[in-house]
């Protein structure tokens, strides 16, 4: 993946941070949630009574906001450099990786790091290690 660090701007990056964690805010303290995506599409597969709407909006929205974002202003262009088998595989570790940690990165490294949970502390600290020996191995041992 490439970015284009042309159109990038800090100033768009911190509105979008201080987005995620006003909406986390406000998930916590209106609904008693943790924005966790997996977890609150996890919900979705499996639903209970009087538990679905919120969830539907909130997937609405992380589907939604891009599109009207990119009527707004365009979407930056995007290069993937994996195949699809490489990305079904990818995807499928992830999930298998969420149901092992409990959580996903968001539940975790953006809840849980700022609850201090130390679950989350421990998860986000194996997540990231998990992302640099990957890295290592794809850049560098892998050719």
């Amino acid at each position: 993946m490439m970015i284009d660090f042309e159109l990038f701007t800090p100033w768009s990056s911190l509105a979008g941070g201080l987005l995620i964690g006003l909406a986390t805010a406000v998930l916590l303290l209106f609904n008693g949630r943790i924005a966790g995506i997996s977890g609150i599409v996890g919900g979705l597969l499996r639903p209970t009574a009087g538990d679905i709407g919120w969830r539907v909006a909130f997937v609405a929205g992380l589907v939604g906001a891009p599109l009207v974002y990119e009527l707004a202003s365009g979407l930056p262009s995007v290069r993937v450099d994996a195949d699809t088998v490489t990305l079904i595989v990818a995807g499928l570790l992830v999930g298998v990786g969420t149901r092992y940690g409990s959580g996903c990165t968001s539940g975790h490294g953006v809840c849980g790091l700022s609850q201090l949970a130390p679950r989350s502390m421990a998860a986000t600290a194996l997540f990231m290690l998990a992302g640099f020996v990957t890295v290592f191995f794809a850049r560098h041992l892998i050719v």
